[in-house]
């Protein structure tokens, strides 16, 4: 086996670490290189704002696996390490250290970063991000201290960070420019079942505001919103959302979607970019979705594995046309929630909600034009999802009224 004939993973991500896993799964006895530009052993990200942040776990417990176990599978990880650029001609793939590495194929998995809010103090001490191991544990060390917490963002990370701070007994503001939580991504029906959550857990939720500014000089101090206001703050979190990490396939001429466009690297249903040889998962591939016809890029911890593990089978010349429903879950105080479909932006849809929100169990669903299922979710109501992704595949018109009453099977619906 030559050198030109490895397998190089740019992205010490869960992508990248499960792509090398699903190799050897599958038979793969050449060299595999795993390049990351962290200098931890690859790690997953949602325990890190779950019971890292609840101060109930620690950060190496997202850790996939140790350092005997790459030995032992002859998997060479270059940690610390980035890669500078991709020669897509030449099939090798240029260091930051000036190094080339060749390969036979190449599977990008670099993964997404932080969207970082551009306005003044954005840089002063206690304004936190939340998306790396040491983030997260800087975080949970300043919740020890009980400070005033101001949450940027409504989002899935932010409404996370703000439950867990509440949990630890921190005072939590949320400012969020939409009409309220989730809207983006639930909508305002379910979005405002998130906003009062919440408020009964004592947060103080501002909806409809911007963030002009973070006030302090040698740290921070409070929170300058678009209305004027400015609300204290000992320790800010800010939640609006990443960006995928496409700028060295777009610099090696391997076709990017535009942000217009949903961003990502393109590829079709087999994970292969329109380079030769080269391949992409996580949550910088936008791929061809056999089952919803359209192009779709996920950002949540199950397509990371999902796309790691089909990018591996297209690489070995398995036939795959990766058609996995996209999955998400979170927990927030007492509520463990999971989510699996797809709901474009600017989409119409209809909600039907079966069971009480009152009751703090439930099931939401999101209903296209033709009363086919997009995306369902539940809230406490477990062993329910595999009948949510099963009625999203059939495709079928639903039954509105059916879909609605607890009393009847979802699989009867």
């Amino acid at each position: 086996m030559t050198d030109a004939e490895r397998i190089v993973i740019v992205g010490a991500s869960l992508a990248g670490a499960t792509a090398a896993e699903e190799l050897r799964n599958n038979g793969w006895t050449g060299g595999i290189v795993l390049i990351g530009s962290e200098t931890r052993l690859p790690y997953e990200r949602p325990p890190l704002s779950k019971g890292v942040l609840l101060g109930k776990d620690q950060t190496d417990v997202a850790q996939l696996h140790d350092q005997q176990w790459y030995d032992d599978n002859a998997i060479e990880l270059r940690l610390g390490t980035a890669v500078i650029a991709i020669d897509p001609a030449a099939h090798a793939v240029t260091l930051d250290d000036g190094s080339q590495v060749s390969y036979g194929k190449l599977l990008i998995a670099t993964g997404s970063r932080v969207r970082r809010l551009d306005v003044p103090g954005a840089d002063l001490p206690g304004v936190h991000y939340l998306r790396t191991a040491e983030e997260s544990q800087t975080l949970t060390d300043a919740y020890a201290a009980k400070p005033r917490v101001v949450v940027v963002g409504a989002g899935w990370i932010g409404l996370e960070a703000a439950s867990a701070a509440r949990e630890r007994g921190c005072e939590v503001t949320v400012v969020e420019p939409q009409s309220t939580a989730l809207a983006g991504v639930l909508g305002e029906q379910v979005g405002k079942l998130f906003a009062e959550l919440h408020r009964q857990h004592g947060v103080t939720l501002k909806f409809g505001t911007g963030v002009e500014g973070f006030e302090g000089s040698d740290k921070v101090t409070g929170v300058r919103t678009s209305g004027g206001e400015v609300i204290p703050a000992e320790l800010v979190i800010v939640g609006v959302g990443v960006q995928p990490n496409t700028e060295l396939a777009a610099k090696a001429g391997i076709e990017v979607a535009t942000p217009e466009n949903g961003s990502g690297i393109v590829t079709g249903p087999d994970l292969r970019t329109s380079a030769p040889d080269v391949y992409a998962a996580g949550d910088v591939v936008r791929w061809d979705h056999p089952l919803y016809g359209r192009p779709i890029r996920v950002e949540h911890w199950q397509n990371a594995k999902d796309t790691g593990k089909s990018a591996a089978k297209a690489i070995l010349g398995q036939d795959v046309a990766h058609d996995a429903i996209p999955f998400f879950f979170t927990d927030q105080y007492d509520l463990g929630m999971e989510y699996a479909g797809d709901v474009p932006r600017g989409t119409s849809y209809q909600v039907v909600l079966r069971g009480d929100p009152a009751s703090g169990a439930y099931l939401a669903f999101w209903l296209d034009d033709d009363r086919r299922l997009l995306a369902g979710m539940h809230v406490n109501t477990w062993g329910s999802i595999d009948a949510v992704q099963d009625l999203i595949r059939s495709r079928k018109q639903l039954d509105v009224d059916r879909l609605a009453d607890p009393s009847i099977d979802l699989a009867d619906v």
